[in-house]
């Protein structure tokens, strides 16, 4: 196998952030270097491969054929180097550490209180957490770059074990400048659906995604969505100051609701039930690291 002329991580590096960033003024800036550095490392990838990369067209950087093939492989190269760093620091750091993964509403929700327990019962664990949506972490768990994962949605996969955590919902919510909220009517037909204007979470998020599968299973028309929103806090915020709806996980609405901040809305002979899971690798079972982790959460 021909070793010569490798293309640098700098480099690819370089094209990548150009690329993502909108130009080499913002690559410098992102890299903290100047920018005769950034221009000069493309330069030094683009001899390495033999061919323009970027062309320049109406005043703007865009990739050529050939770069929109080496910024496909730059950014798979940089992503498997940045798991090597990790696994690496793992096997650095022993036996004691956690490798956790939840998804984002679980996270904002239950992951501080969480992570501060488990630091004051077991003071000689590591924790290492991460949020993410469920087809990320699933494919995490797989691959053994996490140990254990706390999802909405449940992985399946044959390599996974998942078991039940805790039972949720999904609640209609709004806040008290709401119409509905004004005229006090608190429960409707779903195909009054219709009649909102909704803000929700982003259609990777596992809320969305249990939401438009248990409306679809109904065949209710398309939500008016008018909004989405990477972040439930903000969503509870944009709830409260205006007259949009949203589905909310009831772990999250039901003490909103209790004080008066949001209202929930109940929908006749429509209940989103869900169950919250525990998941981890079969291969890896016999971590008591994990196994400390949850029995923790056996105890919610």
């Amino acid at each position: 196998m021909e070793y010569k002329n490798l293309p640098d991580l700098s480099g690819l590096a370089a094209l990548r952030t150009i690329v993502e960033q909108g130009g080499v003024s913002n690559a410098a800036k992102r890299l903290f270097i100047g920018q005769p550095a950034v221009t000069k490392r493309l330069r030094a990838l683009e001899t390495c491969y033999g061919t323009s990369l970027m062309e320049r067209v109406a005043g703007r950087l865009r990739l050529t054929p050939a770069g929109e093939k080496v910024y496909t492989y730059a950014v798979q190269t940089l992503e498997r180097n940045s798991l090597l760093i990790e696994e690496l620091q793992s096997l650095a750091e022993g036996t004691n550490l956690l490798r956790l993964e939840v998804t984002f509403s679980i996270g904002d929700h239950f992951l501080p209180e969480l992570l501060v327990q488990f630091s004051e019962r077991f003071p000689q664990y590591k924790i290492n957490s991460r949020l993410g949506y469920s087809k990320s972490i699933q494919t995490r768990l797989v691959t053994g770059l996490a140990d254990l994962a706390v999802m909405e949605n449940a992985p399946d996969h044959p390599d996974i074990l998942v078991q039940k955590w805790l039972e949720d919902e999904l609640w209609l919510t709004v806040g008290p400048n709401h119409p509905f909220v004004q005229n006090n009517i608190r429960e409707i037909n779903a195909e009054q659906l219709a009649e909102f204007s909704f803000v929700l979470r982003e259609k990777q998020a596992a809320v969305r995604i249990t939401t438009e599968e248990a409306l679809g299973n109904l065949a209710i028309e398309p939500l008016n969505i008018k909004m989405e929103v990477g972040s439930t806090d903000a969503i509870v915020e944009i709830l409260f100051r205006g007259q949009h709806a949203s589905f909310l996980p009831r772990f999250i609405a039901e003490p909103l609701v209790k004080t008066n901040k949001l209202y929930w809305i109940k929908i006749a002979k429509l209940n989103i039930k869900r169950t919250l899971w525990i998941a981890r690798n079969r291969t890896s079972l016999d971590h008591h690291v994990a196994e400390a982790f949850i029995s923790l959460l056996r105890e919610y």
